[in-house]
């Protein structure tokens, strides 16, 4: 598990914008205190239009088949990504998910449901995507509307999926 209310959690994190591939939009992941938060500003400037954070996991066992997100939103739509490196290569995962303003929500995800995709595109033929191959876990702003955003996280777990309704 992720609890992102642990002032020590947000350092974890990595930042990647799209400066670099041009663009000039602002994001960054803090803790306000109470919980950490993934917030900048997204600009559509100079064929930009994305901020994502993403840290390292530790190996999950083979029986996690879901992904439980707890976070309070601002009423866009986000991506949540896993990523795994299985024989070389690296495959990211997507699932979007959309927020409401202001409210604490909880989601949960089946891995099946996660997308291949590279550079925003899908990728056919990636293999599935199991637990146990998971490295890394991130989220992503991509909705092509440029303004603040800011996405308070609470925590994330990965279950069998028998535990989640």
């Amino acid at each position: 598990m992720i609890d992102f209310t642990q002032p020590n959690e947000y350092q974890q994190w990595q930042v990647v914008n799209d400066n670099v591939m041009g663009g000039i939009s602002q994001g960054r992941f803090t803790f306000d205190g109470n919980h950490s938060r993934f917030e900048g500003e997204l600009s559509l400037a100079n064929n930009g239009g994305f901020s994502s954070v993403n840290r390292s996991i530790e190996a999950l066992s083979p029986d996690k088949a879901q992904v439980e997100l707890s976070f309070i939103g601002d009423g866009r739509t986000y991506q949540l990504r896993l990523s795994t490196w299985k024989d070389g290569d690296r495959i990211t995962y997507k699932h979007e998910f959309s927020t409401t303003s202001d409210s604490s929500q909880t989601k949960s995800f089946h891995l099946d449901d996660f997308q291949a995709v590279f550079r925003g595109r899908l990728i056919t033929g990636a293999p599935a995507l199991v637990a146990q191959d998971i490295k890394q876990i991130g989220f992503l702003i991509a909705d092509k509307k440029a303004g603040p955003f800011s996405l308070k996280l609470l925590r994330i777990q990965f279950t069998p999926s028998e535990l989640i309704d």
